[in-house]
């Protein structure tokens, strides 16, 4: 159970394109000063930050890095990368986190050419570890405590939460049959039966780019 007994109104908290603000959402119920610097209502290129700022969360989009633009067998063309794009957001969060100097800051990417950039991460993890049931290969950057993984293993995250790992499966609409070594599903397998109309790419994106709750709070524990 999730137990908030100090308020830090006065310790604040930027969410870099926080989107929804999921991986904030613990800083904000604790009672921090989180701001979401997102768009519409944002743009991280002109964004300057106040001083005193306390974490810096960010989130720059993946699309200009994940593997997924790469060319697969459905595909008639390779897809084209704009780098220079995708940098200029990254850039632009890092510009952001160099102004405001904060006691810790992370930058998160799913695992991709990011690495290229930024080099080594300081953490990748897998959603399961933390006790959501997906797996969602993610890079983290930064200066900041590394929270301790609940799980070693997918089966002992299905275990914990009651569930064979045949049964979850099926209810998420996914054949066992696919993951013959008992791998749990990927995000973007959630993503296809969790939205069965091709047309939806906006809403299926944000899904795929929510930060998973358990990760959430083990980070908020850890860098409270």
């Amino acid at each position: 159970m999730k137990k908030y007994q100090i308020i830090y109104a006065d310790r604040i908290i930027l969410d870099l394109c926080g989107g929804t603000g999921a991986w904030s959402k613990d800083y904000a119920e604790a009672g921090y000063d989180v701001r979401n610097i997102t768009s519409p209502d944002y743009d991280v290129r002109t964004y300057v930050p106040p001083d005193n700022v306390y974490g810096i969360l960010a989130a720059p989009p993946c699309t200009e890095f994940s593997k997924a633009r790469q060319k697969n067998r459905h595909m008639l063309i390779t897809p084209k990368r704009d780098l220079g794009a995708g940098m200029e957001i990254v850039n632009h969060c890092l510009r952001i986190i160099s102004i405001a100097n904060p006691h810790w800051w992370v930058l998160e990417n799913p695992v991709g050419l990011l690495r290229r950039f930024l080099g080594k991460p300081t953490l990748t993890f897998h959603p399961w570890q933390y006790g959501d049931p997906w797996t969602k290969h993610t890079d983290l950057w930064g200066d900041f405590t590394i929270p301790s993984v609940l799980f070693t293993t997918q089966e002992d995250c299905l275990h914990n939460l009651g569930i064979p790992v045949r049964d979850y499966l099926r209810g998420q609409g996914i054949s066992p049959s696919i993951r013959p070594n008992k791998l749990l599903p990927s995000k973007a397998d959630l993503d296809k039966t969790t939205f069965k109309y091709t047309g939806m790419r906006e809403e299926r994106s944000a899904f795929r780019a929510i930060t998973p709750a358990g990760f959430a709070w083990a980070f908020f524990e850890a860098n409270g």
